[in-house]
């Protein structure tokens, strides 16, 4: 079986192996959109991956994506607050801005001004039937449907394109998103010549962790454990977890959601098996489990919280990550516009 027509997963594992052998040759582009603090589920989901690949050497672009807080709400809140944390959080987990470039949407025009050639080349009708924007308008937090929302995609194409990335870690669920990006750098390519690479998706196995309701962890239902958390606020949050009422702890994560869950992230933090953990805790029930969850969690993230408390010290030095990511970001991104105009005889 040829490459091109692969699954995802056999697409992702030859992705991988060729990183391994030429991680020079790959620009990863990724993010997220600043509606509240990153939690545990961004860690384990995203960000150690961004740093494994960052550590392989791979050029790794990670955008905080404030313009596209409004896709699905009506007012941006507590932006500025938000984006300092995460900038926080990513040097505290190991993102080095000497070897990524961490930027802000909107201190780089260039990348609305790529959008407008990129909506050309995708029709309405494309757009409404992209399941992952039916899905995010239904869980929408806005009173309407915005033009924002339903060309999220192609917002999304021009970050992925500005810079050229070839390299998309996505789950199952955005592989919709991407392949509009993929289309949009065809299209465009065929239309008015070589310019863009259709990227790949690298398919992430993220595991699923709910948050302390039993539902999906999210950083705006109040439901996370924020890597920002001290100690106690995360034993506090973990005590108040949703289980079941069989006391004999096991890993069952179709009939079981809410202790597996628990077990799944004391196995993440201990490097170990889940089914193992539970078999450990056994008899000890609810109590025994949040204990060991407790201790796992607060082992793991204490040189996260150290070194995310140190850098806070010294909000100046953060920013100014901020401000050279963003000038590096401008350049590449001036470049390529340059490049559009001139294939497109603007």
């Amino acid at each position: 079986m040829s490459i091109a027509t692969a699954s995802p997963e056999q697409r992702a594992a030859e992705l991988e192996a060729r990183i391994r052998q030429a991680p020079e040759r790959f620009r990863v582009m990724t993010g997220d959109r600043p509606t509240g603090p990153l939690h545990l589920g961004h860690y384990f989901g995203t960000l150690h991956n961004r740093v494994r690949l960052q550590e392989l050497g791979v050029d790794v672009f990670v955008i905080i994506a404030d313009y596209q807080v409004l896709t699905d709400r009506d007012v941006a809140d507590r932006l500025g607050e938000y984006m300092e944390g995460m900038l926080l959080d990513y040097l505290a987990v190991g993102i080095d801005p000497a070897r990524s470039t961490v930027f802000n949407h909107s201190a780089v025009p260039a990348l609305n001004q790529l959008m407008l050639p990129f909506l050309s080349l995708v029709s309405v009708a494309e757009l409404n039937r992209n399941p992952t924007v039916k899905d995010e308008i239904v869980h929408s937090r806005q009173a309407a449907v915005s033009g924002l929302m339903f060309t999220y995609p192609v917002h999304q194409a021009a970050d992925i394109l500005f810079c050229k990335g070839n390299l998309v870690p996505v789950g199952q669920d955005q592989l919709p998103h991407l392949e509009v990006t993929r289309t949009v750098a065809r299209r465009f390519n065929e239309r008015y010549g070589a310019v863009f690479p259709e990227p790949d998706a690298l398919l992430s196995e993220a595991p699923l962790l709910l948050g302390t309701d039993g539902t999906k962890m999210s950083k705006s239902r109040g439901n996370s454990i924020a890597l920002g958390a001290d100690a106690d606020e995360t034993a506090r949050l973990i005590k108040g977890a949703k289980t079941d009422a069989e006391r004999y702890i096991t890993y069952d994560p179709e009939n079981r959601p809410g202790v597996s869950s628990l077990v799944l992230l004391a196995a993440l933090c201990l490097d170990r098996d889940p089914h193992a953990v539970a078999e450990e805790i056994g008899g000890g029930g609810a109590a025994a489990l949040k204990r060991i969850v407790t201790e796992a969690v607060n082992s793991r993230m204490a040189p996260i919280r150290a070194r995310r408390a140190e850098y806070a010290r010294d909000m100046g030095y953060v920013r100014s990550v901020l401000r050279a990511g963003n000038e590096r970001a401008n350049e590449i991104a001036a470049a390529t516009l340059d490049e559009v105009r001139g294939v497109m005889g603007a």
